[in-house]
């Protein structure tokens, strides 16, 4: 039977080399990489993201909220990396059903304001 601390061995070493790793999971470890990208954009630079993506110039309250939709952001892009990384293939799966889905909520919430 395996020790606690092979287990985090193994899950280290395939968090820093990932052997054997799928085509699905090579695309989800990139998205994961692109989600982390924006969010510390986001975070770290929230009136320059704020100005690439068009929008009034925050003020404090309006930037920390900003900064900390960055935050979860960047956390749910470490989420991809790490189950692309260890070959998740449900978290690949669910992921590949949610993606095409994002464009039209992303529509549908910009087109169809509720006041």
């Amino acid at each position: 039977m395996e020790t606690v601390t092979t287990i985090y061995k193994e899950i280290f070493r395939r968090l820093i080399a990932a052997p054997g790793q799928s085509r699905a999971a090579k695309t989800v470890e990139a998205f994961g990489w692109l989600i982390l990208v924006e969010g510390a954009a986001v975070l770290l630079l929230p009136g320059f993201a704020a100005a690439v993506l068009h929008l009034p110039t925050l003020d404090q309250q309006a930037e920390n909220y900003f900064r900390l939709i960055g935050l979860l952001a960047s956390g749910v892009g470490m989420l991809y990396i790490a189950s692309g990384r260890l070959n998740s293939e449900g978290f690949i799966f669910a992921s590949m059903l949610d993606r095409p889905l994002v464009p039209f909520a992303i529509w549908i919430s910009s087109h169809g304001r509720l006041r």
